[in-house]
């Protein structure tokens, strides 16, 4: 058997966001004019980067798992070292085989979706040095190198979402979204000074082991990094009341939006699971991100209700989703998290590339309100079947009753969620006969157990790059974490009762308070209004420029 350089997976991740890159730097240059070839190089790039990553997991899991600096560069003020690093780990092998994937196929879908645009090679260009430039973000094992490739990614993403010039709530969004994430790099690159220059390391594998010298709390500049990294983390994960551009980019075209939601989103949690060992170290962080994830939970699934457009719906979703990752890294379920990231992806680019197909779900005729006891009963009657099930296949995979607690929460969530599956038999009645009943009973316990087999699953793969769970750290989390469950079971009672709450005056007010997303959104477009021309569309160059300073606009 021949032997192989112990490094190839790094360079393999290495070489894997190359010929996006050089797609749009190079071939890229005239874009619009050579709309036909622009196309067929982002195409063979992003292929050529999933089979990168195919084969960088493949190795890795030959036993290949050593990373190498390919660039170094000594930084001032004791900031490090700047370096090209391609860290190889289970988290960024796993990170890098699904965005990948997802590239691959928006890229493909683009390839049709464009046709006959007359901006289509641009569209094609600034794709593939976002593509590039994300899977550098998820390789890099250098602090000041993700911070490099994470501004990259975002400023080539800016032309994306503003695309469509003409559309003047496109391009406000787009600069939405463009200074609060100005914002969170600032944030980003202030925590990573602190950390360089306390922790004397800028490698993200020098964390763990700068800090298991120091005893007891950490210095204050840790405690203020961890901050600014729970800050930057909700900023880009569009968590409430800073998500009012998630929604409203649903301008962009459709490819771009699958890859946001898909990939680019997860920036924020990715971010923390690279940083864990020194957030596990401070407890209010993880207070702090329970207490945002579950707000952002809470506000963007009850807005998602008051949606009047398909896309809409998804990005509120989106907003829930990464409302409810952060509060598992609050919880310290690092591999849930991950877990969570994998399955959300899947899910959510399937779900935007075929949006155009979902109003057929619309089609089939809504069945009757049932009266508001029966509704009652029956949404308890579905919790009392949806628990034990929960807790034997619970018992059966080892997960303990009542200990840990944060077990005990998600526990509960996922019999919220149960229940709400089996609500679709109750509410039928004796139309559905009890086969469907114990049809979608067979199916919940199928779930339950996919859910605790695969958390056993990315506990033993990724369980030893992530730290460990810890215990209660007193009231504040036990408070917490009886908050979360009474969050997601008042809002299964809210979501059966909503017809009968929206018949109430109080109802009706809430509902339009909702919708028009508790008006927190119409501020910060004032804001950004007026730190910028009156129409948004001047805020781009013309569409024939294909400068390269047209992004930061």
């Amino acid at each position: 058997m021949p032997e192989f350089p112990s490094p190839i997976t790094s360079a393999l991740m290495l070489i894997a966001p190359l010929p996006s890159l050089l797609a749009g730097l190079v071939v890229g240059i005239r874009a619009d004019r050579h709309p036909r070839r622009m196309r067929g190089w982002t195409m063979r790039a992003a292929g050529i980067a999933l089979v990168g990553a195919v084969l960088a997991a493949g190795t890795y899991f030959m036993g290949m798992t050593d990373s190498k600096t390919y660039l170094s560069v000594p930084l001032p003020a004791k900031l490090g070292l700047l370096g090209i690093r391609a860290e190889v780990n289970p988290l960024t092998v796993l990170m890098l085989l699904l965005v990948a994937l997802v590239g691959m196929i928006v890229a493909r879908y683009a390839a049709t979706h464009l046709i006959g645009d007359p901006h289509e090679g641009r569209f094609h260009r600034w794709l593939s040095l976002t593509l590039g430039s994300f899977f550098m973000l998820i390789s890099s094992g250098n602090l000041w190198e993700f911070l490099i490739f994470g501004v990259a990614t975002s400023l080539f993403l800016h032309p994306l979402l503003a695309f469509y010039r003409e559309r003047p709530v496109a391009v406000l969004a787009a600069r939405k979204k463009y200074l609060l994430q100005r914002i969170a790099d600032a944030s980003l690159f202030a925590a990573f000074v602190l950390i360089a220059r306390t922790l004397h390391t800028s490698q993200f594998a020098g964390i763990a082991p700068a800090l298991a010298g120091i005893h007891g709390s950490l210095p204050v500049s840790l405690q203020i990094a961890s901050g600014l990294l729970v800050l930057s983390a909700v900023l880009k994960s569009a968590q409430f009341p800073f998500h009012g551009w998630l929604v409203q980019v649903m301008e962009a075209p459709t490819p771009v939006s699958a890859l946001l939601h898909a990939g680019i989103i997860y920036t924020g949690a990715f971010l923390l699971l690279r940083v864990a060992p020194l957030m596990s170290r401070v407890v209010w962080t993880g207070d702090a991100l329970v207490l945002m994830g579950l707000v952002s939970v809470a506000t963007a699934a009850l807005m998602m209700m008051t949606a009047t457009n398909i896309k809409g719906s998804l990005a509120y979703s989106t907003c829930a989703q990464m409302g409810f990752m952060l509060m598992e890294c609050g919880l310290g379920l690092y591999s849930l998290v991950l877990l969570h990231i994998v399955s959300h992806s899947v899910y959510k680019a399937h779900a935007f590339l075929s949006s155009g197909s979902v109003v057929d779900h619309f089609r089939v005729p809504a069945l009757p309100t049932l009266p508001r006891t029966a509704t009652l009963w029956k949404t308890v009657g579905s919790l009392s079947i949806a628990a034990p099930l929960v807790i034997a296949i619970g018992v059966v995979f080892g997960v303990p009753l009542l200990q840990p607690p944060r077990w005990m929460v998600m526990e509960i969530i996922l019999t919220v969620a149960v229940a709400h599956f089996l609500l679709q038999a109750l509410n039928l009645g004796k139309r559905a006969g009890r086969g469907f009943l114990w049809t979608l009973i067979g199916l919940s316990a199928l779930i339950s157990t996919a859910y605790f087999g695969l958390n056993i699953l990315f506990t033993t793969l990724w369980g030893t790059t992530l730290p460990a769970t810890q215990g209660s750290a007193g009231v504040v989390h036990d408070g917490l974490w009886g908050l979360i469950s009474l969050v997601f079971v008042g809002f299964l009672l809210v979501q059966q009762m909503l017809p009968w709450i929206l018949r109430r005056p109080l109802g009706q007010a809430i509902y339009v308070h909702l919708y028009n997303d508790l008006y927190l959104d119409m501020i910060f477009t004032r804001l950004v209004r007026r730190f910028g021309p009156p129409n948004p569309a001047e805020a781009l160059p013309p569409a024939g420029e294909d400068q390269f300073g047209e992004m930061i606009s």
